[in-house]
């Protein structure tokens, strides 16, 4: 039996972690000094609480312990994995990779560890991809090779809330969203860990329409059609999630209904409270 293992980065919903039995190791948020569990000891909306009242905090991220994932892979042992299959943000933006190589010396099934290349929902799109495959009854280094290939062929396109985070933060270097920002409202796109500007627009409906747009422009990955991914931050974005949702759901070219997921403290923390976006493939 193949397990299946993710960072708290890929923002996996709990729909899709029990879909496929999927153990999530949480990344650590400190906030004004003190130190979270992404998704353990703080919930998407705890975290954009830190901004209410105009407050600004300050915000950083770090990798989990090898021990966290000595103890995530040993979860999926006690369920019954022969191997295990470990999926994590790009190891150009994050150390939690190597905290993974560290613990899979000690794991007492082999471990196959994967690059995803993106961030975010991405690496779940990564993740997905992988346990189609298993359960289609792929070997472990079949799917290893889907879900390192995804990246490839996925596309992303959102909106952030505070654009000086996303350019300051260092994931979007060079991209001239603050630029766009200083006219109007910067959609975003995102090939593997590389962040551009898609589109400048001056109302949300025209980004709403930018975003779907981009989704149904894609090419996609399996002959069933497209599979999108709806993220939210906090209730400022829930009308732009809920506009795009309305606007892709039930369309043709879509294979199953959009997945939700919360924009949690491990991307809010280079985006901030009101942003809002989408996955495809």
């Amino acid at each position: 039996m193949i397990g299946l293992c993710v960072d708290s980065n890929s923002q996996l919903p709990p729909s899709l972690a029990d879909r496929f039995g999927m153990v999530v190791v949480p990344i650590s948020v400190t906030i004004d000094g003190v130190d979270y569990l992404e998704g353990v000891d703080i919930t998407a909306a705890e975290f954009y609480a830190a901004w209410e009242n105009g407050q600004t905090p300050t915000i950083s991220t770090s990798q989990p312990s090898p021990g966290q994932f000595v103890a995530a892979y040993q979860q999926l042992v006690d369920a019954g994995a022969t191997e295990i299959l470990s999926i994590h943000v790009a190891e150009a933006m994050s150390g939690t990779l190597n905290s993974a190589r560290v613990a899979a010396q000690s794991a007492t099934v082999p471990v196959t560890l994967v690059d995803s290349g993106t961030a975010s929902f991405g690496i779940s799109c990564c993740a997905w991809a992988a346990a189609d495959a298993v359960a289609a009854g792929a070997s472990i280094d079949e799917a290893a090779r889907i879900a390192g290939a995804r990246s490839s062929a996925l596309g992303s396109s959102f909106i952030v809330g505070i654009p000086q985070l996303a350019e300051r933060s260092g994931r979007a270097v060079g991209a001239g969203v603050e630029a766009a920002a200083s006219v109007g409202i910067p959609v975003l796109s995102m090939a593997g860990s590389d962040i551009a500007v898609l589109d400048t627009v001056t109302t949300v409906d025209a980004a709403v329409t930018a975003m779907a747009d981009y989704a149904l422009g894609w090419t996609p990955s399996s002959p069933d059609g497209l599979r999108v991914a709806i993220g939210t931050s906090d209730v400022s974005s829930g009308v732009v999630a809920a506009a795009l949702t309305e606007a892709l759901s039930g369309h043709s070219a879509l294979a199953e209904a959009p997945v939700q997921y919360k924009i949690g403290p491990s991307v809010g923390a280079h985006t901030g409270p009101g942003t809002a976006g989408l996955f495809v493939f």
